[in-house]
């Protein structure tokens, strides 16, 4: 029995030091040469090339016929685009979002970017919105509120184009008022410089909303997570609190979308 569990030990060992070879290719510029992956994975030459060995014979890795430089294979390609498919934000953020609830007491609700603009798919109610209601469906202003500022930062140019047009027939329908473009400008240059939006009284007047950007591995926005509470409530000292719960939970999910933060 001992003897079992020692084996399997060794063989999990085994995977671990693999996957840092595969790391190394994952973060790498290009193919390299035996000797560079050996050096950033920290590993003897000759113990690299038999993990090189077997990548390549599964195709998880590749040689070059010309060079000798290793790179990913096809496998680990078709291995990556699987993981993707399988991704799901709505279902992966109901726990973070009840977990956020939990800890803010908060209203807090996930949207996504629709062509309408920003619209709630999911939320979790919190204790002290009182009779204010955080309705599935709803599609959410795009440049008087927080989880709309967030989506306005990081959309692409043709985005926004489209996002502005979809403010302007909002604001028809609802008489609303759009701000300047020098605000907009202002507010979505903090969304950058801080890592969230945050508005007071523009959703419900008694109301404060912070919202923070969900990314997906292509370092695109996939979502934004909001959390809203009465203003009264919502104090320096609980913002600072909250603010920090709120991008530890979207900087969590993120991650688990295949998102991985730019170095430095």
């Amino acid at each position: 029995m001992a003897q079992t569990e020692e084996v399997s030990r060794r063989r999990v060992q085994s995977i671990e030091v693999g996957f840092r070879v595969l790391r190394v290719l994952r973060n790498a510029e290009g193919p390299l040469p035996l000797r560079e992956i050996a050096l950033r994975a920290a590993m003897p030459p000759s113990k690299v090339h038999l993990y090189l060995v077997s990548f390549v014979r599964e195709d998880m890795a590749y040689q070059d016929v010309e060079n000798g430089y290793y790179g990913l294979g096809s496998f680990a390609i078709q291995l990556g685009l699987a993981a993707i498919g399988q991704l799901d934000v709505v279902t992966l953020a109901a726990e973070p979002l009840t977990q956020l609830r939990d800890s803010t007491n908060c209203a807090i609700y996930l949207s996504l970017w629709g062509d309408q603009g920003p619209c709630i798919v999911a939320k979790a109610d919190g204790t002290l919105q009182g009779a204010f209601s955080v309705r599935l469906g709803y599609i959410l202003p795009l440049t008087t509120t927080a989880t709309g500022l967030v989506f306005l930062a990081h959309l692409s140019d043709y985005e926004v184009v489209r996002a502005r047009a979809a403010q302007d027939a909002y604001d028809a329908l609802h008489g609303g008022r759009t701000p300047s473009e020098d605000e907009i400008k202002a507010s979505v240059g903090k969304v950058h410089e801080l890592g969230y939006g945050s508005t007071i009284g523009m959703l419900n007047r008694n109301f404060a909303a912070m919202a923070a950007p969900v990314f997906d591995y292509s370092n695109n926005i996939a979502a934004t997570m909001t959390i809203l509470a009465p203003s009264k409530y919502m104090g320096r000292t609980r913002q600072s609190e909250f603010v920090k719960l709120l991008l530890g939970t979207t900087r969590s999910l993120s991650q688990r979308l295949g998102w991985v933060a730019a170095a430095g």
